[in-house]
């Protein structure tokens, strides 16, 4: 039966150990498999990997509650499973710096392999940390002084951990029990999404207070930024998803560095300022899970404190629920920051060589970036689980985004759909990075949460359809491919940069097909008039060779064309439109992207500062990349645009390339183009809430109602139209939508047989002299021929 598991190694022997063995004894000992010649020659010798012996042996641990540090007026209980430890002790800490005030011998469970040992006294607001005695492969026995891996806060630069129940008052903000997020998602497909890192938000907003800039509790203050989120969610954004909170090893908690770079617009020296602090900087993006249940304390006002992050946490939820925000919480259960015997590992000195996922030769995977996780494995599995619990529970969290989700089993993120579902008492949303690569990659050792394992299962995935046909190229281009593959938005055929090689009428209409994909919600059964004229189901149109459908439901799907990673929409189209292309004009194609996005069925997602023509000066990669290159200006002044050459680790060799563009003042917006970006992106999110036929919640619905206008071989291909029936859709406000939007630089006639003698008007959010974009107003409907006038670089939506 253990076969299958491991099928990914190939066919080979199956051994079996003796029923007189205690192969939980010999488990926490060093074990080798020795091969031998009749004559006892040694032929060869391989250490083992114990994680499927020890799910079997200790599988009761899956069903125990309360890992961890249990504390109450009485007692208080700490549990950590520990299998193959020879012994362990907790240490118990007055504070985050005092001596050990006490040392308790814990004792383990033959039957889970949890250690256990209880005080006949209430330790909350103290510290702890276990010692652990355990045989380490390729080390020997060792004793390790480790934090507990479930851990609900910290001291300073998690030292140590913190007892307390989350339960307890102390750790509450005031009104927390009562407070209750917005109501306004009833399904996923109501889901619009801005993707805002806690550190950028306010570090460099002058209108908080210096002590509150790029802290947890910025997001109590009356300040641009909040003033902007506000505005975002009265136009209709329902959440906001914060790049990671949890614990991260990569920002030192207590005294990071704070470069002050200056220099010309294509200058090397901000970035070699940056790089000689990078790894003891302020900022991280985040994704380096050091504790998986704990807040970040580089984000408290008081790192030393365990229980003021906590507090300031759940205050920041609720000062973003005031403001109309649901929040979301970006996970990364796949990897940590670092395994082994590594100061910042924590796993793996509890538990060697269960945790993390192996390759053949014993060594941890990295495919991630960093030291894989493992978890189909039983007690990985769990506490991810557990932890998104955790957080939906005690943090009142409303969704989640999992990076590289891809990695985790299909079975675990269904296991953990139900169990959020319960702590809330609500459907909590899942989403994440469905990728399909690595040692997992095409189900080599469990069926995955991939794009297209996910299909029926309602938990969505990011789509790169439509984000690769709208922006041009892919997410992994460099060089002169980041000009040259240009995209639907800013110029494929129709306005060709220099450096652009010729390209065909039929490619322009392919990739126009693949943004209608992305408008349909990535549907497997929706039926397209391809550009050749043929009808097919989107799963039989190819993406690279994987069906370009794969969403069963349009929540599978989750629509964007920028996120954090890789270049922002407007640093690409800094590379791919015509160099003489304006600003104004610049401005007017990054809110054509943000249309085709607000526009499509599937679940909204926008990073942060895309309305304000964001800019990271051509870097591809920030993640390290300091404050310099991540900043936001909520002044609506500057996009940070040419503030020097980004990191040379992951842009150096498109130096030559960067350089005369970021020295190019003319590629720089101005103030007004960046309004005009905002206003705009405000009505399109207002657009959308207008009408729930842009966010329909079932495939049958969008195949019924949807239509695309204006597709096959005579198509003008420049121009996207569709109509969306709403005569008998509950709350559908309108007897019907049509959408269009022209990328081209000039306008375009588009006549619909099926549109003459409908009362097509276009829609008072656009019709209104004060709508941010004047040239929408001249769009016009002849309802004698059917006749659509659409403007130049426009989005336009008529309603019936």
């Amino acid at each position: 039966a253990i076969a299958p598991r491991f099928r990914y190694l190939g066919k080979g022997p199956v051994l079996s150990v003796p029923a007189s063995a205690d192969l939980g004894a010999l488990l926490r000992k060093q074990m080798v498999l020795v091969n031998e010649a009749p004559d006892g020659t040694v032929i060869a010798a391989t250490g083992l990997q114990p994680a499927a012996a020890l799910d079997e042996l200790y599988a009761a641990a899956g069903k125990v509650s309360g890992l961890g540090v249990t504390v109450s007026p009485k007692a208080s209980t700490f549990r950590l499973w520990a299998p193959t430890a020879q012994r362990v002790s907790v240490c118990s800490y007055r504070n985050g710096k005092a001596q050990a005030s006490a040392v308790l011998p814990m004792a383990r469970s033959d039957a889970t392999g949890i250690w256990q040992a209880t005080r006949a006294s209430d330790l909350s607001g103290t510290y702890y940390k276990y010692i652990v005695d355990v045989f380490v492969p390729n080390t020997g026995l060792v004793r390790n002084r480790v934090t507990d891996p479930y851990s609900i806060s910290h001291s300073a630069d998690s030292k140590r951990s913190y007892a307390a129940d989350l339960a307890s008052p102390k750790l509450k903000p005031a009104g927390w029990d009562v407070h209750r997020a917005p109501g306004t998602v009833k399904s996923s497909t109501d889901m619009v999404i801005y993707e805002l890192h806690v550190r950028d938000f306010s570090l460099n907003d002058d209108s908080v207070p210096p002590a509150h800039r790029g802290k947890y509790a910025a997001f109590g203050d009356s300040s641009r930024g909040m003033a902007h989120l506000r505005a975002l969610a009265s136009a209709g954004m329902t959440d906001v998803h914060l790049l990671p909170v949890f614990d991260i090893g990569s920002v030192p908690e207590v005294g990071c560095a704070v470069p002050s770079p200056s220099g010309a617009a294509d200058s090397p020296d901000q970035q070699a300022l940056i790089a000689k602090t990078k790894e003891i900087d302020c900022f991280n993006w985040g994704y380096d899970p050091y504790h998986f249940n704990a807040p970040e304390g580089s984000y408290a006002l008081d790192p030393d404190d365990g229980a003021a992050r906590v507090r300031e946490l759940r205050k920041m939820v609720m000062d973003l629920h005031k403001a109309g925000l649901r929040v979301g919480m970006d996970v990364v259960y796949n990897h940590t920051f670092i395994g082994g015997q590594a100061e910042k590992s924590v796993l793996d000195r509890v538990v060697p060589g269960y945790y993390h996922r192996l390759n053949p030769a014993g060594a941890i995977e990295r495919s991630t970036c960093c030291d894989n996780t493992a978890t189909e494995n039983l007690m990985m599995g769990k506490l991810m689980i557990e932890s998104a619990v955790l957080w939906t529970k005690h943090y009142k969290m409303d969704s989640f985004r999992f990076d590289l989700m891809g990695h985790q089993p299909r079975a675990a993120m269904e296991e953990l759909q139900k169990r959020v579902d319960a702590a809330a008492g609500r459907p909590v949303q899942l989403i994440g990075e469905g990728w399909n690569f690595g040692e997992v990659a095409d189900g080599k050792r469990f069926v995955q949460a991939s794009q297209l394992s996910l299909n029926g299962s309602g938990i969505g995935t990011f789509s790169d359809r439509a984000r690769d046909a709208i922006r041009g190229g892919s997410a992994g281009d460099s060089g002169k491919d980041m000009l040259a593959r240009q995209g639907y938005v800013n110029g494929l055929v129709y306005d060709a940069n220099a450096a652009a090689p010729a390209r065909s009428r039929e490619e322009l209409m392919r990739t126009a097909d693949m943004v209608r994909i992305g408008l349909a919600g990535s549907l497997r059964s929706y039926p397209m008039q391809t550009y050749s004229g043929e009808v097919k189901q989107l799963q039989h149109i190819d993406y690279g060779g994987q069906p370009a459908g794969y969403a069963s439901t349009p929540s599978e799907a989750v629509n964007y064309v920028e996120n954090h990673d890789n270049h922002t929409l407007y640093d690409i189209n800094v590379f791919k439109l015509p160099v003489g292309t304006s600003t104004a004009d610049r401005a007017r194609v990054q809110m054509l992207a943000a249309a085709l996005n607000a526009f499509s069925q599937g679940v909204a997602y926008y990073h942060a500062g895309i309305d304000t023509l964001r800019s990271k000066s051509l870097d591809r990669n920030s993640f390290n990349s300091g404050d310099w290159f991540n900043r936001l200006d909520w002044t609506y002044r500057d996009n940070y645009f040419g503030t020097g050459l980004p990191p040379a680790e992951d842009n150096g060799k498109d130096y030559a390339l960067l350089q005369p563009l970021l020295a190019n003042p003319a590629l720089k917006p101005g103030a007004a183009n960046i309004a005009f970006a905002r206003d705009v992106f405000r009505n399109l999110l207002a657009i959308r809430a207008s009408t729930p036929l842009f966010r329909m919640t079932d495939a049958k619905d969008i195949e019924k109602r949807l239509r695309f206008w204006n597709t096959g071989p005579a198509q003008e291909p420049t121009v996207i139209a569709a109509h969306i029936d709403g005569r008998g859709y509950p709350g559908a406000r309108f007897a019907s939508v049509a959408y269009f939007v022209n990328v081209d630089k000039q306008p375009h006639t588009i006549t619909v047989a099926d549109a003459k003698g409908r009362k097509l008007r276009l829609h008072p959010l656009q019709a209104n002299p004060r709508a941010p974009d004047a040239r929408v107003r001249e769009a016009r409907f002849d309802r004698r021929t059917g006749a659509f006038i659409i403007p130049a670089r426009t989005a336009v939506v008529f309603v019936e």
